[in-house]
C-alpha cells in the first residue's frame, strides 16, 4: 500500500518515473520542470512590429518538443481572448496584426507551453504593453539614383500603403555625403516626389542615404544602405554600392 502511495499521480516518485519512461520511449530529454512540477514558462515574450505587421514572439524554455497557446487583450480589459490559429502550435510566434489593428489602442499578449507527454502546462508568460502606433518600426524607403543632363535624380519608393495611411504626415530625408566628408541633408515633404540635385561637380563621388520620418513625432526609419555615384565628365555616371570594387 505504501508503494502505491509513492506511485500515485502527483507524487514526486510518480513524476520521476514518468520522466524516465518518457526518455526511454521518445529518446528526447524531458521538458524542464519547475519546483512545483509544472512546465517552465516560455521566455522573452515580446512584440516584433514592422510597418504595423505585429508579430508576437517568444523563446522556448528548453529544446524539448512543446506546444504553445496564445491569448491577447486590450489594455484595461479584464477578459483575455484566444487567438484563432495559435492554439496548440509548435511555432515560436503568432501574427496578431488582425486583432491589434487599432493603432490607438494598447495591447497585451500572453503564451503558455504544454506537454502532452507530461500532461502538464506552464504558467502564462506576459508581454510588455504594446502600442502599434508608438512601437512599430517604419521600414526605410527604396532609394534609386539616375544621372541625367539636368543632374542627379533621386527617386524614393515609400513604405507600404498602410504606413502612409496611418501617418498622413510621412516625410522623407535624403543624406548626401561629399567625397570631402561634408554632408547635406534635404527634407522632402512627400516621399513620392523626385529630387533633382543639379549642383554636383563632375568627376566627384557622392554617397546618398534616405530615411522615412513621421513628421509630427520625430520618429524615423533606419537609413537605407549607402548608394554611391561618381559623376563623369561626359554627363554619364557609374553606379555602385560600397561592396562593389571601384570602377
Amino acid at each position: 500500500m505504501a508503494l502505491c502511495g509513492f506511485l500515485s499521480p502527483g507524487s514526486r516518485v510518480y513524476t520521476a518515473v514518468s520522466l524516465m519512461l518518457g526518455v526511454l520511449v521518445s529518446g528526447n530529454p524531458p521538458s524542464r520542470l519547475t519546483a512545483q512540477g509544472s512546465l517552465a514558462s516560455p521566455m522573452d515574450p515580446r512584440f516584433d512590429s514592422v510597418d504595423y505587421k505585429n508579430v508576437f514572439r517568444w523563446s522556448a524554455p528548453d529544446n524539448a518538443t512543446l506546444t504553445y497557446s496564445v491569448q491577447w487583450k486590450i489594455y484595461g480589459d479584464s477578459q483575455w481572448v484566444q487567438v484563432k490559429g495559435c492554439q496548440g502550435i509548435q511555432s515560436l510566434q503568432c501574427d496578431l496584426s488582425r486583432v491589434t489593428s487599432d493603432s490607438r489602442e494598447w495591447y497585451y499578449a500572453r503564451v503558455h507551453a504544454s506537454s502532452t507527454l507530461l500532461a502538464s502546462r506552464s504558467a502564462w508568460a506576459l508581454s510588455r504593453r504594446f502600442s502599434p502606433s508608438w512601437d512599430t518600426k517604419i521600414s526605410p524607403p527604396t532609394l534609386n539614383l539616375t544621372m541625367t543632363a539636368q543632374g542627379l535624380v533621386v527617386r524614393l519608393i515609400p513604405p507600404p500603403a498602410l504606413v502612409r495611411k496611418l501617418h498622413k504626415k510621412l516625410c522623407c530625408r535624403v543624406l548626401l555625403r561629399h567625397s570631402s566628408g561634408e554632408e547635406d541633408r534635404v527634407e522632402m515633404k512627400s516621399c513620392k516626389k523626385e529630387l533633382v540635385l543639379d549642383y554636383l561637380r563632375a568627376g566627384n563621388e557622392y554617397c546618398l542615404q534616405a530615411q522615412c520620418v513621421v513628421c509630427l513625432r520625430g520618429k524615423s526609419s533606419a537609413p537605407t544602405p549607402s548608394l554611391c555615384i561618381t559623376t563623369l565628365q561626359h554627363a554619364a555616371a557609374s553606379l555602385f554600392t560600397p561592396s562593389d570594387p571601384d570602377p
